[in-house]
């Protein structure tokens, strides 16, 4: 199973799955039509993943904007870590949001109600880096 990495559109986010390291991130804005399509690939994997965990499991969501076709998928990535974890492997959830944004950090805190699941909400600088992708 190799890493997942999915550079960003301007409908899509970024996505960086390191398996090795088990730490999971996706952020940008997420608000293509056809969500499913996207993120069809994105789920298959995490499914694999799930299927021989390492012990402790980080995901992070740093997501700016996600509209409601992409909300259902966030839905659907947090049913599979919820499954992760109640199978009794370690997790986290780390919610990022921006100081300003309370829709955001308003649909990290309606998650964290939903799902059996430790979330962690972190405030974040807009600027990000550039190298993204190289980052360890």
């Amino acid at each position: 199973m190799d890493n997942l990495y999915l550079k960003e559109t301007e409908e899509t986010p970024w996505i960086i799955f390191d398996k090795d390291k088990s730490i999971f991130r996706m952020g940008g804005k997420s608000y293509m039509e056809d969500a499913t399509s996207f993120y069809e690939p994105v789920l298959k994997w995490l499914k694999a993943y799930v299927q021989s965990p390492l012990s402790f499991t980080r995901f992070v969501f740093e997501m700016e904007y996600v509209n409601t076709a992409s909300s259902k998928v966030v839905n659907d990535i947090l049913d599979i870590l919820e499954d992760l974890y109640l199978g009794s492997s370690g997790l986290e959830v780390e919610w990022c949001y921006f100081e300003e944004d309370e829709d955001m950090e308003g649909m990290g805190e309606e998650y964290k109600e939903i799902y059996d699941i430790p979330f962690v909400f972190k405030q974040i600088d807009r600027q990000r880096p550039d190298n993204l992708f190289e980052i360890d």
